[in-house]
């Protein structure tokens, strides 16, 4: 089946002709092992003990068949398994709709899908027109299917915005909710094929789970926590899931159109198809998963925006109270921020001493490689200011040094999008620039790391972009040093945060700003002194055990810090 002709303007049309002949990686093609597969329909009880034949399943991006031709086994052997007696094809012709853009996979997997047909004892006629009616080629988030369906199951293409063309991304933000700020494509995918879901029905899918604690997810977390149940994760990072190694981080999803209640969790499991056997039927199991299972079950995963805590009870516990006891990090008068990003290093950063500007058109610079000892040691690297005090941008016939540093550099800078956007202001960084931060003692700390890595700044250097700073009038400096130091700000990060590959957690502006702390007026003499000077000799343990008497932080919850409970 083709998809209709769409209506509207050529653009359009013009960019789903390009994306359906394009390559694997403009099209985020991506092909899951069969294990997983089989796996995943085990989850989402799409298995030959069913009725298929008498239900309804959508495959929205079928690619090369990972998940099709398995679907297509399993309702054949159902199909003959509860059909007692001669069936006719015609009642498998609504089991299965499956959509593929891309013309080329398209073709491929129609005839797999006809000769599998044929194999399992259909005539070629037959095999003919059930592939004709089952699969659709087109833009699953451009379709109008015919009705709802009893599963939904796949593996969504995962493409960035800035990959899909302009007409095309303006059309999606016009028909999904969910396409918010820099959602990546299986965004709007997942929103469709939850519309699609009849009562009942079940969703299973594997992609990325950047979108389960990112920011452009919450509409999407939202959509789920209001309508529908999630009811299984299983984190997939780090496991060979797919035919081909990638640098996805991807997790499974079995989402249910009923009412909300707990969710089952694994993590990273062995993908060998024995194992996954086992471990589907704990996940489906009626019984709560007893304490040696390798499955845990947690209430409220899903709550509004909110995102998705699937860490362990301890630790969950544990945010919870603090959460409930103590105001964020911001609310205790400290700032969070991220340094300044210029879309153009190149030329507006270099050696201090050789930017050859007007002195005060010129700041240090500190990049995370000034701080990778635990101390600053700056490098020597400085940032051209082209901003006045008030925040406007300065008169280049009055900086004639900075006019011709610029100049010399116009087609970079020229070229960036935030020039393009206004090009009187060709000149600007992307960010303001605000020169008291240079002064102001500081706290740094690099995005990515295993740990918390957090560097006292005494206020003489301004931070790149790839560092977050805590600035505060109320806290001591060094007393929250050691407070961060402590298991806090890792217990907070890894809660909220994704986890990228090796383990490493992102210390962003956003996760960072979900730190509870007490009120610096609330905590005694005697523990302000002992964080400095445990802070000041880098005596972790000694930060971990003053954080405990400042939280009240009972043994089972010291245990879920990190700490010993001592």
């Amino acid at each position: 089946m083709r998809q209709m002709p769409l209506p509207g303007p050529c653009p359009i049309e013009i960019a789903l002709e390009e994306l359906s002949a394009s390559g694997i990686e403009t099209r985020g093609a991506i092909f899951t092992q069969r294990e997983v597969v089989e796996f995943i329909l085990d989850l989402a009880y799409y298995t030959i003990d069913q009725p298929l034949h008498k239900k309804r399943l959508l495959e929205p991006s079928f690619g090369g068949g990972a998940f099709l031709l398995i679907v297509v086994e399993r309702l054949l052997e159902a199909w003959h398994h509860h059909t007692k007696e001669q069936a006719s094809w015609e009642d498998l012709a609504d089991c299965l709709r499956a959509v593929e853009l891309h013309h080329d996979s398209f073709a491929a997997t129609s005839q797999k899908v006809r000769k599998l047909l044929t194999s399992r004892g259909l005539s070629a006629p037959t095999a003919r027109k059930l592939t004709e009616r089952w699969l659709v080629q087109g833009d699953f988030l451009l379709s109008r299917l015919p009705h709802s369906f009893d599963y939904i199951v796949g593996n969504p293409p995962y493409v960035r915005q800035e990959l899909i063309p302009d007409a095309l991304i303006a059309a999606y933000r016009a028909r999904y909710q969910t396409v918010f700020d820099r959602a990546d494509i299986y965004i709007p995918f997942i929103e469709h094929s939850l519309s699609l879901l009849a009562p009942g029905g079940t969703l299973g899918f594997i992609c990325a789970d950047r979108w389960m604690k990112n920011r452009y997810g919450g509409p999407l977390r939202q959509l789920v926590a209001n309508r529908f149940h999630l009811k299984v994760y299983v984190d997939m990072v780090n496991t060979p899931a797919f035919q081909t190694e990638v640098m996805a981080y991807p997790a499974i999803t079995i989402i249910v159109n009923e009412k909300p209640s707990k969710t089952r969790i694994a993590s990273r499991p062995k993908i060998t198809k024995e194992l996954l056997t086992v471990l589907a039927r704990d996940l489906t199991a009626r019984k709560t998963p007893g304490p040696d299972s390798q499955v845990m079950e947690l209430a409220d995963v899903a709550s509004g925006q909110e995102p998705w805590i699937l860490e362990s009870f301890d630790q969950l516990a544990l945010v919870r109270r603090l959460e409930s006891e103590f105001p964020t990090i911001e609310e205790t008068g400290c700032k969070v921020g991220i340094g300044l990003a210029t879309g153009a290093d190149k030329a507006f950063i270099g050696p201090y001493d050789e930017l050859e500007v007007e002195p005060d058109r010129k700041l240090p610079l500190v990049m995370t490689r000034d701080i990778l000892s635990g101390e600053v040691r700056w490098q020597g690297m400085g940032i051209i200011n082209p901003f006045n005090d008030g925040g406007s941008l300065v008169d280049l016939r009055t900086y004639p040094k900075l006019r011709h540093h610029l100049e010399a550099r116009k087609d970079i800078i020229a070229s960036r999008h935030v020039a393009r956007r206004a090009p009187v202001n060709w000149y600007r960084t992307i960010d303001r620039i605000y020169p008291t931060l240079t002064k102001t003692p500081k706290l740094l700390i690099p995005d990515i790391k295993g740990s918390a890595h957090i560097v006292y700044e005494d206020g003489q250097l301004y931070p790149h972009h790839n560092l977050y700073y805590i600035i505060s009038d109320s806290w001591d400096l060094k007393a929250l040093q050691g407070v961060l130091l402590s298991g806090i700000a890792r217990l907070f990060v890894s809660v909220y945060s994704t986890r990228m590959r090796g383990g490493y957690l992102r210390f962003q502006a956003q996760y960072l700003r979900r730190i509870r702390l007490p009120r610096w007026q609330d905590v005694p003499v005697a523990l302000r002194t002992e964080l400095s000077i445990a802070d000041g000799r880098g005596d972790i343990p000694g930060c971990n055990r003053a954080v405990f008497k400042l939280y009240k932080l009972s043994k089972e919850e010291r245990a879920a810090l990190g700490g010993n409970g001592e």
